[in-house]
């Protein structure tokens, strides 16, 4: 299986909220979309060609709330809840199933987890695959936004990407941006 970094979420109790505090770091998100029968709603920024953040929060109009990213009774401010692989093929983890989602013509496969919190809290990531539609970054505008480095609370990972960096348990996430002017750290 090939796997690639795809996105890092922010988890927010609001869209506007979240929003507002990643503006307050110089951060612009463009307009997502609602995810059918998942319970959220999300805004989007690119961090290149073939990533992207993705804030998400609980959707106020869904019939349910939603386990994944830890949105189930999410609280406090706006924080780095999970991230993202592209895999090719897509196979379910030991404890996830795949989900088929689809968006106007954006269309993904997702591995959820099966008990419906996040494994390792979201520091273990999620695995999606987009098939051969479009990627949700090919839409956004590049404002020069990188990510330089994701911080996760694990021992081990067999994924090759020197921006991850593992801290071993007990650590926050964080993730660390790069930006024309600044360097930013969630």
């Amino acid at each position: 299986m090939s796997l690639t970094f795809d996105h890092v979420a922010i988890a927010a109790r609001t869209l506007d909220e979240g929003a507002d505090w990643l503006a307050t770091h110089g951060l612009i998100l463009e307009p997502g979309g609602r995810h059918p029968g998942m319970g959220t709603h999300n805004r989007l920024m690119s961090l290149g060609p073939g990533e992207y953040l993705e804030l998400i929060a609980p959707d106020p109009e869904a019939d349910f709330r939603p386990c994944w990213f830890g949105l189930d009774g999410f609280d406090g401010p706006p924080r780095v809840a999970g991230w993202v692989m592209r895999a090719t093929p897509l196979i379910a983890p030991t404890g996830t199933r795949v989900v088929q989602a689809r968006r106007g013509d954006l269309s993904w496969r997702i591995t959820l987890p099966l008990a419906g919190q996040m494994p390792r809290d979201g520091a273990q990531p999620m695995l999606i695959d987009w098939g051969d539609g479009p990627h949700p970054s090919d839409r956004l505008p590049d404002r020069g936004v990188r990510m330089a480095r994701l911080t996760l609370p694990l021992d081990r990972l067999d994924l090759d990407d020197r921006r991850l960096m593992l801290t071993g348990a007990g650590t926050p996430m964080s993730l660390t941006l790069t930006s024309p002017d600044r360097d930013i750290t969630l």
